[in-house]
């Protein structure tokens, strides 16, 4: 039985009222097998304003943060209560992009130790919770000169797709996956290899 999906955008920041989870989430019991559905929460928040430590401005800054941070932190709580004992995984997809991207990769260090400490503290209610860095993704911001020049640094001579990190997404939200918890995961075809 294939899970339901549920996209929402939500916007996290503090002159917005606070994010409100979906209505509905795709959730089983606590009993559940693995051929029945996980409750799951993907967060893949990317605000991002190219920008370094002289030219980033304090509201630029807090808006990193307010977006890809604050909003997560919400909405796995928002998640984690809506579930309950139900147990669940989430999966945050994250990013060690700083250089000339100082806000965004900051926000997203942020976001690593959120989840981090929701494997620790949301454990106990049977869910589970990664951070997944895929590495530079071609969804769509990316132009020619951009894929080309990614293409000469990865060792599979190509940029990411969304494709490419599908398979581990599902995975950690299957019930199969669910041992694994508190991990920052490279999957991103061996492009961190080379620093």
């Amino acid at each position: 039985m294939p899970a339901a999906a549920v996209p929402s955008s939500l916007d996290g920041c503090p002159s917005r009222s606070s994010p409100e989870p979906p209505a509905r989430t795709a959730s089983r019991p606590a009993s559940s097998r693995v051929s029945e559905p996980t409750a799951g929460l993907v967060l893949s928040h990317a605000h991002d304003v190219q920008s370094g430590i002289l030219d980033t401005t304090a509201e630029s800054f807090d808006r990193h943060m307010s977006v890809n941070a604050r909003a997560s932190l919400l909405l796995i709580a928002a998640f984690a209560r809506q579930i309950g004992v139900a147990g669940g995984a989430i999966v945050a997809l994250t990013s060690d992009h700083t250089t000339g991207n100082l806000p965004y990769g900051a926000s997203k260090g942020v976001l690593d130790r959120i989840v981090i400490s929701a494997a620790r503290e949301l454990g106990p209610l049977a869910i589970s919770a990664n951070a997944v860095n895929p590495g530079p993704i071609d969804t769509g911001w990316m132009d020619a000169a951009t894929r080309e020049v990614l293409a000469s640094q990865h060792p599979l001579g190509r940029a990411g797709t969304p494709r490419d990190i599908a398979g581990i997404t599902s995975f950690l939200l299957s019930e199969e996956g669910r041992w694994i918890s508190g991990q920052l995961l490279h999957t991103d075809g061996g492009f961190s290899a080379r620093f």
